[in-house]
């Protein structure tokens, strides 16, 4: 166990004391870090163990070259100066054998522990509400995932591990120095505060800089996430800013290498500050020991041994000084990874929530009212807790209709009406206010949402495509279908043949979003993707909007036979699709102001022909 180095030292004294002081373990944080150790425990058993055991290894070297001095060259004894050196070479032997068997393990846990809490929080996110995600930027939950769950693991490969071993080592080094001449010995404690001191004021101003590069750093990624992505790149050039973002991006970048050139100066302050102190201590005690020797108060095997036991101390020492502010720092990461499992989840299953098996599609809507909630109370500020998301009005009011199954139900209205937050009600991405929905007669909030989800086909008006083939995000549907059941979803979509001509066909990667194809292409890809799954219910919000008339007219004779007994709920703007429908239910403010089929509502002259008018003119342009 070779103890921290000297920038380990350094982040110690330069954690921010101002934050942690009013941190404090506590009880419920501990007994959750536990439980995430609980698996590990025999390995951390040995880990500690392993560094114990290397810690006392550490102090035989110094013990052993006082042998030396004192008995194998004073007695001239070449047998027992041959046995020294064996056990020496032994005893590094041992020490170099436990500290890779330490790393192995250290390795093992901290990667483990990683593990753990990155699938807990990944596939707790992955199954909060739509509304969180608006509310929480991705870069949060990114960072949480991957900077403070290594945060959290180092906590016990790092903090733990260190603490353990300047704990032993500097205790071990103590008693030895102090058996072998205690006067020594207190003088080398004496000079630490001539580090100490100084240490601390290099340590609270590379506490700042710090700071402020973190914050660059993640103004910097902030910059390359948002510009580094097709939509961003398109914006820059569009509107002719590459130049000003170039100057700004660079204005960021200089004042991080500049802090970068300060931290690392007040970093080499401190190491040579350290570098000083023990060779000063060092000094002094081979200076006033010189003395004691020539006084024949102690031999010169003890005082080399005081010597090179002296560099030992003042590590472990400073590094002890600040452990509560490493403990602290260590529990701050965890107490950020647990801030996002606890992150209350408004819509989840009931205790008794039964599964929806073999769906008819029959949909109903009972006087549903409906409000963009606040964040659930116990929401923290970081993840959008102190945020007002509530609508000051009701967006869906006194909704009631009733959907039998296989029926296509058309959904227009002006925008802003409500029509795509009436069908984000029937899958559960939000859940109502008042009212009800049912599907074949059960509540949707009596039924798990994985079986409710897999009753339901949605393609949006803007779908999208992982970075990855044609075929694995087809598959992302059904992922044991083959290739015969993928053609013909996709010939189903009219998209087989646009496929069939990518340079690797099916096995062409699509970039990101789909960028690499048009948006009438992803529409029908992703329509192919929603027959694939094959569902009860679909939903269509605006999914034919990006097709030109001729494919348009393909993908609407394919979806009238693919649809053909399922229940459809479809937001158009074309007249194609309107005409079509078996109801028509207008939208306005969040009201259904009209029902009917398309010869009814024309003859009314109401809402309908308002908006059908406005229809006709723009297919005539």
């Amino acid at each position: 166990m070779t103890g921290p180095s000297p920038f380990q030292v350094m982040h110690s004294l330069t954690a921010d004391r101002s934050e942690l002081s009013d941190i404090e373990l506590h009880e419920q944080t501990r007994q959750r870090v536990l439980a995430f150790a609980r698996p590990y425990r025999s390995a951390i058993a040995v880990y500690l163990s392993i560094i114990v055991l290397s810690t006392f290894l550490g102090l035989l070297p110094p013990l052993l070259i006082r042998q030396i001095f004192d008995v194998a060259i004073e007695d001239r004894n070449r047998g027992f100066l041959n046995i020294l050196f064996a056990v020496m070479v032994v005893a590094a032997s041992a020490e170099a054998l436990l500290s890779l068997v330490e790393r192995w393990l250290g390795s093992r846990i901290g990667e483990g522990l990683i593990f753990d809490l990155r699938v807990c929080l990944f596939d707790h996110v992955q199954r909060m509400p739509v509304a969180f995600f608006t509310r929480t930027q991705t870069g949060t939950l990114i960072s949480r995932l991957n900077n403070d769950v290594i945060g959290a693991q180092r906590a016990f490969t790092g903090t733990l591990g260190t603490v353990v071993g300047n704990v032993i080592t500097l205790t071990g080094t103590l008693v030895a120095m102090l058996i072998l001449e205690w006067r020594l010995t207190l003088l080398a404690i004496v000079i630490l505060p001539v580090f100490l001191l100084p240490a601390r004021r290099v340590g609270t101003n590379l506490q700042a800089i710090t700071r402020e590069s973190m914050n660059l750093n993640a103004s910097m990624n902030n910059t390359m996430t948002e510009r580094f992505n097709v939509a961003g790149a398109l914006l820059v050039k569009l509107f002719g800013r590459h130049s000003v973002e170039a100057n700004e991006f660079s204005a960021r970048a200089g004042r991080v290498r500049d802090i970068g050139v300060r931290s690392a100066m007040y970093s080499r302050v401190f190491f040579v500050a350290l570098s000083f102190v023990g060779a000063l201590g060092t000094a002094v005690v081979y200076w006033l020991g010189g003395y004691l020797v020539i006084n024949t108060s102690i031999t010169i095997g003890t005082l080399t041994a005081l010597g090179l036991y002296t560099v030992r101390i003042y590590l472990p020492l400073t590094s002890l000084s600040n452990a509560r502010v490493d403990v602290l720092t260590a529990f701050v990461s965890f107490e950020r990874v647990f801030e996002v499992l606890d992150a209350p989840n408004a819509i989840v299953d009931a205790a008794d929530a039964a599964e929806l098996e073999n769906p008819r599609g029959d949909l109903r809507f009972d006087n549903v009212t409906f409000r963009y909630p606040d964040p659930p109370t116990g929401t923290p500020p970081s993840l959008g807790g102190d945020e007002t998301t509530a609508s000051p009005t009701a967006v869906l009011q006194d909704i009631n209709l009733t959907v039998r199954a296989g029926q296509m139900i058309a959904i227009v209205g002006p925008s802003g009406s409500g029509k795509t937050t009436l069908t984000s009600l029937v899958p559960r991405l939000y859940d109502v206010t008042s009212g009800a929905i049912s599907v074949d007669g059960h509540d949707v909030r009596t039924l798990t949402q994985d079986s409710l989800r897999r009753s339901i086909g949605v393609v949006s008006q803007d779908p999208h495509l992982f970075h990855d083939t044609v075929e694995m995000n087809l598959r992302y549907a059904r992922a044991t279908a083959n290739r015969k059941e993928i053609e013909a979803a996709c010939r189903a979509a009219r998209i087989h043949e646009v496929v069939a001509a990518l340079p690797d066909g099916y096995d062409t990667i699509v970039g990101e979003r789909g960028y690499r194809l048009s948006g009438g292409e992803k529409q029908r890809l992703a329509i192919a993707r929603m027959l694939l799954k094959n569902p009860a219910i679909v939903v269509l919000d605006e999914a034919t909007s990006h097709l030109d008339t001729e494919n348009e007219a393909y993908v609407q004779e394919a979806l009238i036979n693919a649809l053909a007994g399922r229940t459809s709920l479809v937001i158009a703007h074309r007249l194609s699709t309107i005409t079509d429908a078996d109801l028509i239910v207008v939208l306005d403010n969040g009201r259904i102001v009209e029902t009917g089929t398309h010869d009814e509502l024309r003859k009314r002259g109401g809402l309908y022909e308002e908006l059908y008018e406005v229809l006709v003119r723009a297919d005539h342009t």
